[in-house]
């Protein structure tokens, strides 16, 4: 692709994936609290912040909370979330993701994650990649989750980029969605949750080293 300088990466689902955790965290909270949780609803809270899944998983019981026990109880979850984080390692990290960003930094591309999760940069340390990126935007920057494209510009920003000449790479609809939003240009990575606006769609991340 022409005029295409750097590549801004989601985290989750494209990086590395910790759905399981997140399905557990949620699963733990709605169990103490009585309220029904499966992996069809949890399948409803991909690429959406944690306040907004958090009235996903209380669903009709959302008016029994107020805000500042919306506020604790979403605190809880992410405790329970980063419980489980940390038993992530450099060995977590697939071969072909580690190759991927290597053969792209390689080919001299800037690279950025922009991701809305707040535990971004914890997880990209036990990853192996905490000083990897040129520049890291996460949930603990932004005021607006995806589909709003805060997070993606954050990122470019930080990179000294304007939109045009960067692409986004994602997994999920509400992803392209922001991409779109932001006037980049987006690759979605092949899933269920996957928008069919992206402009190309990969089977998996090593894909881009063929196309770029």
């Amino acid at each position: 692709m022409n005029n295409i300088y750097a590549i801004i990466f989601d985290l989750d689902g494209v990086i590395c994936s910790t759905d399981q955790y997140h399905y557990l965290a949620w699963k733990a909270l709605a169990d103490r609290l009585g309220i029904y949780f499966d992996e069809e609803i949890n399948g409803q809270l991909r690429g959406v912040s944690r306040m907004e899944s958090l009235e996903i998983v209380l669903g009709k019981h959302s008016s029994d909370y107020s805000a500042e026990e919306k506020m604790a109880l979403a605190a809880e979850k992410n405790e329970i979330y980063k419980s489980y984080l940390a038993s992530i390692t450099p060995g977590d990290l697939s071969k072909e993701v580690r190759m991927t960003l290597h053969t792209l930094r390689q080919r001299g591309y800037l690279l950025a994650i922009g991701s809305s999760s707040k535990n971004t940069k914890q997880i990209l340390t036990q990853l192996g990649l905490g000083q990897f990126f040129d520049a890291i935007a996460d949930g603990t920057m932004i005021t607006k989750s995806k589909p709003d494209p805060e997070v993606f510009l954050l990122a470019a920003s930080m990179l000294g980029v304007s939109p045009e000449n960067a692409i986004v790479i994602e997994d999920a609809e509400s992803g392209i969605r922001a991409a779109k939003a932001g006037r980049f240009r987006a690759i979605g990575i092949k899933s269920d949750g996957n928008d069919p606006d992206s402009d190309i769609t990969i089977k998996s991340l090593k894909n881009l080293i063929d196309i770029l």
